[in-house]
């Protein structure tokens, strides 16, 4: 009552509401970017940093652009747009490797040279060990882990983490493809150990999916950690099996040098076209909820306001 006379316009309590009201409603950059996002989504309770999209970033501007679509679909159009950009990338690259670089007395023999020196000193022990490196990097290992982590991210509902695991080998595998078709290569000219298409030199597939797959998987989660010699030894992971790969199907005669570095630019496309096609999805979704949240936001202000003078 003396409060009320003295015409005091707020109480400790109302002060409380109000910074909690500003916390929620008004953090736009850095850390606060990231909580609104674990808040607003359902299935980033334990938010991946790198899949949430900075303030008035690219991804949001593409999502705006999009004019509040379903997260889905903004997903979905990122994704396929990122296809058609890396598949351009890498048909690019593919014919100059095929029209330029290996005509080049230097570079091309040096290429082929490597395979020979490879095949010329086979042993058992490296052989076993090459079919390994490329089980490792391709099927059946690949489409297995990725299916296990979408079953177990869809049960916990992380959506996107999720999409990314699914997608980013799905998107891999569609730029090797198309490249394969439009910027065909002869296997290099050693005993092949196996029996698969001999003009489908570039790129190297395995490559390029064990760097899209683990390497991505690794984005994620370092993401979340702080620990120093964590991030170093997961990334030693990361750079270590996809190069153990790259070996493995030049030393089966598969591949190239230069195949292995067309694939190594798919995989890193293909990490870079989710991550952006995720962070898409997250402000869509955040864009789509903003207007419910502006009309909340005054309603709960004017509450705790009466609350605060009918004290």
């Amino acid at each position: 009552m003396e409060r009320r006379r003295l015409g005091y316009p707020f109480s400790l309590a109302g002060a409380r509401g109000q910074l909690r009201d500003f916390r929620r409603f008004h953090s736009m950059d850095g850390a606060g970017s990231t909580t609104r996002h674990s808040r607003d989504r359902g299935e980033d309770r334990y938010v991946v940093p790198v899949l949430a999209a900075p303030r008035r970033g690219r991804a949001e501007r593409f999502a705006r652009a999009l004019h509040g679509r379903h997260p889905v679909l903004v997903f979905l159009a990122a994704a396929l747009a990122g296809l058609a950009v890396l598949a351009a990338l890498s048909i690019g690259l593919g014919l100059l490797v095929t029209h330029v670089l290996v005509q080049t007395a230097g570079i091309g023999s040096a290429d082929d040279g490597f395979v020979r020196d490879l095949a010329q000193h086979r042993t058992g022990f490296e052989t076993d060990a090459s079919a390994v490196g490329s089980m490792v990097g391709g099927a059946p290992v690949l489409p297995i882990l990725v299916g296990l982590i979408a079953i177990v991210c869809a049960i916990k509902r992380y959506w996107r983490v999720a999409a990314f695991a699914v997608f980013v080998l799905a998107l891999e595998s569609a730029t090797y493809r198309i490249t394969t078709l439009a910027a065909p290569r002869d296997r290099p000219h050693v005993h092949r150990l196996e029996g698969l298409p001999a003009d489908a030199s570039y790129p190297s597939g395995h490559t390029a999916a064990s760097i899209a797959v683990y390497a991505g998987l690794v984005l994620l989660i370092t993401s979340r950690i702080r620990t120093t010699w964590v991030r170093v030894a997961a990334w030693a992971l990361a750079v270590a099996i996809p190069a153990f790969v790259a070996m493995s199907r030049m030393y089966r005669g598969m591949h190239h040098p230069l195949d292995v570095a067309g694939g190594a630019v798919i995989g890193i496309g293909a990490i870079v076209v989710l991550v952006f096609a995720c962070r898409a999805a997250g402000a869509a979704s955040l864009l789509r909820s903003e207007p419910s949240a502006r009309r909340v936001a005054p309603s709960g202000a004017r509450s705790d306001r009466g609350t605060v003078t009918a004290a």
